[in-house]
């Protein structure tokens, strides 16, 4: 499939998808209901069959906190990329991919642990990095006093 047919596919499921196709990816920007929906067709079709979800980032978009899925067909070689925006910044959460693609476990205790995003149903959520207590240090409004350099 190009992008154009991975556009009409997407807009079959979701018509109310924000899709913008860049010169390397086409974006497909969902509401958090229909993402695992979504992910769970995308990677099911036979049409599109994405079967390895080869990146999955947390993001500070400054008024949200969102994910980006970054999804790859080892059968069609195409790709796409899937994001979605938690609608509350001090209690940010998403529905677990995991279940979808075992590699999401690792990445999302990632996300967690960098961002503080919850996702929901994770079968083993836990920090990998960091304590409990020491905040989330990729988010913009984080502030580290105790290991900040004062010039």
């Amino acid at each position: 499939m190009d992008n154009i047919q991975i556009e009409k596919f997407v807009r079959q499921q979701i018509p109310q998808a924000d899709i913008k196709v860049g010169k390397q990816f086409m974006e497909v920007t969902v509401p958090v209901g229909s993402l695992h929906e979504l992910l769970v067709t995308l990677r099911d079709s036979k049409e599109t069959l994405f079967d390895f979800l080869f990146c999955l980032t947390g993001v500070d978009f400054g008024q949200q906190l969102g994910v980006v899925y970054h999804l790859r067909s080892t059968v069609h070689s195409h790709s796409v990329v899937v994001k979605a925006m938690c609608g509350d910044r001090v209690n940010p959460a998403l529905p677990t991919v995991s279940d979808i693609w075992i590699t999401a476990e690792f990445l999302e205790n990632e996300v967690y642990d960098l961002l503080g995003i919850h996702f929901s149903s994770h079968p083993k959520p836990r920090r990998l990095f960091l304590a409990e207590d020491d905040g989330f240090p990729l988010r913009k409004d984080f502030s580290d006093n105790i290991n900040v350099v004062s010039k």
